[in-house]
């Protein structure tokens, strides 16, 4: 008689946001199997949050070494709609083009997800609503958050420009030579030379271990493109001079 062969179970938390958005990018994720449990962060240079939110569920699928029956537990809609009814799937059918020539947005993402989740034996997405109290909710929270924060933050290649094109860090470089710095409103947006304009972000107080935030970007009005600066920085020291002279 052939027994029925038995999966492992893995859980898999995961959070993870830009500050702000698109700007400095950070995940969490907490993995448990049976009473092992693991913690693993990451931050980015510039990303956003929807790709962090990404990007923390393939790292830790990315972690698991053979096939497993896995949980998933996010607290963002955008990933677990999209694979829970089958948006992803219908996108990939379409060779990722959601209409015309229009490209959805994170497809490289989308993709390596549905890769790494048929690889195993089953993998349920689960919603949790964030910022309630849930433990590993608000731990990976912390850990991304103390990602974006810290020294080791490295390049999202795959970062996606608003029409499609991803830059890769092989020609990121060579575009920053060539295209004009955005620094001041009224300059032209480096993608379609529409004069950007200037917009307050949502005023927050800083997080504990966070150091700065930035006052103001720029944006084109045509393309929506977002310039962040290093002039609209504000640190934690300056607010303390602000608050005691």
């Amino acid at each position: 008689m052939q027994t029925e062969k038995i999966f492992p179970e893995v859980n898999i938390y995961t959070d993870g946001g830009a500050e702000p958005n698109p700007g400095k990018g950070g995940f969490g994720v907490i993995m448990t199997y049976k009473k092992h449990k693991k913690e693993f962060s990451q931050g980015y240079l510039l990303t956003t949050n929807n790709r962090m939110e990404l990007m923390g569920v393939i790292f830790g699928l990315e972690k698991i070494i053979k096939p497993s029956i896995v949980n998933i537990y996010s607290d963002s809609k955008y990933v677990v709609d999209a694979i829970s009814k089958g948006w992803a799937e219908k996108w990939k059918s379409k060779n990722w083009f959601r209409s015309g020539t229009s490209k959805v947005i994170n497809h490289d993402l989308w993709e390596k997800l549905l890769d790494l989740i048929s690889k195993q034996y089953k993998v349920t997405f689960n919603w949790i609503k964030g910022h309630d109290g849930h433990i590993e909710n608000e731990r990976c929270d912390q850990l991304a958050d103390i990602a974006l924060n810290g020294n080791n933050l490295l390049e999202d290649t795959g970062y996606l420009t608003t029409d499609g094109n991803s830059i890769s860090s092989e020609n990121s470089n060579q575009a920053n030579q060539t295209k004009t710095k955005v620094s001041n409103e009224g300059d032209n947006c480096r993608k379609c030379n529409t004069p950007v304009v200037k917009k307050l972000t949502k005023k927050k107080s800083l997080k504990p271990n966070q150091e700065y935030y930035f006052e103001y970007f720029f944006l084109c009005p045509n393309c929506k493109t977002m310039y962040m600066v290093e002039e609209a920085k504000r640190f934690r020291n300056d607010e303390n001079k602000r608050l005691f002279t």
